[in-house]
């Protein structure tokens, strides 16, 4: 388990009942699974995309999946898991969404880097207890989403040669709602795997 420090809380991967194996490498074999679950998750939820004929940038689920791993394993777990996947991405693996392996190629890479961003600050934020509470969640998934444009935007007018307020129309606009609907999705799942949490320990 991730050593916590005065200033830190659990993340919910720190209190699920996962089975440790009973040798001395035990610990850190439920480290690497958590990190590998987290990669796997953010990889099925990717595929489930939107293509958007006027924009390279497909309508995905992979900022919503960033911001549950980060979330749920915390930000050093979570930098694992997503730079794993980030990774992944960059070699040509088919994990982002429709299966493309253009890897760093692709116009839409600087959102995988950005997801990367969003998940560890929103593991961060799950450090300090900030996925207990609807609106606590909702601010911190809604800042850590924005992580995802820093990222992405610059990389979206490198790949392909638009200036910034095409880049913003092309890989801003589109998606405001969806990723609020996220941060609203995100502020209710959070907390209430929590309350599920601590009505399983008062059984």
């Amino acid at each position: 388990m991730t050593a916590l420090t005065p200033s830190s809380r659990p993340v919910l991967a720190d209190v699920l009942p996962l089975p440790v194996v009973r040798t001395r490498g035990g610990a850190a074999v439920r480290e690497i699974a958590l990190v590998l679950a987290g990669t796997i998750v953010l990889s099925l939820v990717s595929q489930v995309s939107i293509p958007l004929g006027f924009t390279p940038v497909p309508l995905t689920l992979g900022t919503f999946g960033a911001l549950l791993v980060g979330a749920a394993l915390g930000p050093a777990r979570g930098l694992a898991s997503i730079g794993l996947y980030m990774v992944l991405a960059a070699v040509g693996a088919p994990v982002l969404a429709e299966g493309a392996t253009s890897g760093i190629a692709t116009a839409s890479f600087g959102y995988v880097v950005g997801y990367l961003l969003a998940g560890v600050a929103l593991g961060w934020a799950a450090r300090r207890g900030a996925d207990r509470s609807v609106l606590r969640t909702g601010l911190a998934a809604s800042v850590a989403t924005s992580l995802v444009y820093v990222a992405g935007v610059p990389w979206l007018m490198v790949a392909t040669g638009a200036d910034l307020p095409t880049a913003i129309v092309l890989g801003v606009v589109p998606f405001l709602i969806g990723d609020v609907i996220k941060a609203v999705a995100a502020a209710l799942l959070l907390p209430a795997a929590w309350r599920a949490v601590d009505a399983v320990r008062r059984v």
